[in-house]
């Protein structure tokens, strides 16, 4: 019997991860299945416990259960306890583990596709989620200068701001940030063209966008608010230019997708589920394939 390894999120129809997953499955010789696992949250305990079933190596977890699915498991690295999103299971004997390995995807595409170097650097994050999450960590351990965080739902972005402030008081021994300052601010402020003064990057992590969700087609800025020296980097990959990326170009501003950090993070699930280096180039071709 085949294993199998599954995506789990709602809605998941957009999704490549089984085309280039199944990709370095097949190019190791492995057998096992990645498939895709659509969960509505009335069903995601249910589908989470049935990880544990003999024939299942893990899953990785996607929007909206990035959060929700920490009760879940047995337990998770520091990393995950850190930012406070999971988005790979691993079942490790009886025992489901969760990671993240977004935090290395997003940073390894800013410095392969962009030699991007987030120190020092003034940054916005649009959304507050579980891709948020790990984004704002990843910010804030390579000493961003600056972070504005914002949200639909306010809260959901000052609650964020402070987790992100007490990880880099406790985690990385940091004081008010380890030197970043992070600060939350209402989704109004979008519209307006001064939010976006001097930051050099942009990181959008909403749905916004997105191929199959509610606000395909839409972006969250116009090209009058994006400064044309800032990078916009859109978390969404499909569509591969999304509207977001359109406007940052008509703005002048470089751009970088989602397609390459979905890749790298992939590629550091695949090592967790198998132990075996994921053949990164053999994934990133199948990925473009697919758009």
């Amino acid at each position: 019997m085949a294993r199998r390894i599954g995506l789990i999120g709602y809605p998941i129809k957009h999704s490549i991860s089984p085309r280039f997953q199944q990709a370095a499955l097949d190019h190791h010789r492995l057998d096992i299945r990645y498939e895709l696992w659509e969960t509505e949250p009335a069903r995601l305990r249910s589908v989470v416990d049935d990880l544990r079933k003999t024939e299942n190596v893990g899953a990785n977890v996607t929007v909206p259960h990035k959060e929700a699915v920490l009760p879940m498991l047995d337990r998770v690295d520091e990393l995950v306890a850190a930012v406070g999103a999971v988005n790979t299971i691993v079942k490790e004997g009886d025992d489901l583990v969760g990671y993240n390995t977004d935090v290395y995807g997003f940073l390894e595409a800013l410095n392969r596709v962009k030699r991007f170097d987030p120190a020092g650097k003034r940054v916005v994050v649009l959304g507050a989620g579980g891709a948020a999450r790990a984004v704002g960590a990843a910010l804030v351990q390579r000493k961003a200068a600056s972070l504005a965080i914002t949200d639909g739902v306010f809260g959901r972005a000052e609650e964020l701001a402070a987790h992100l402030v007490h990880y880099a008081e406790t985690t990385l021994d940091g004081v008010d940030g380890s030197g970043t300052d992070v600060t939350a601010f209402p989704w109004q402020r979008v519209a307006s063209a001064e939010t976006f003064d001097d930051r050099n990057l942009i990181v959008h992590c909403t749905t916004i966008g997105m191929k199959h969700s509610e606000q395909e087609g839409q972006s969250p800025l116009s090209p009058e608010v994006i400064p044309a020296d800032a990078l916009v980097y859109d978390l969404v990959y499909n569509p591969r230019s999304t509207p977001l990326l359109e406007m940052a170009q008509q703005a002048g501003a470089d751009t970088l997708g989602g397609l390459p950090m979905l890749v790298y993070q992939g590629a550091a699930s695949f090592r967790l589920w198998t132990g075996i280096v994921a053949p990164v180039e053999v994934m990133l071709k199948k990925a473009e394939e697919e758009l």
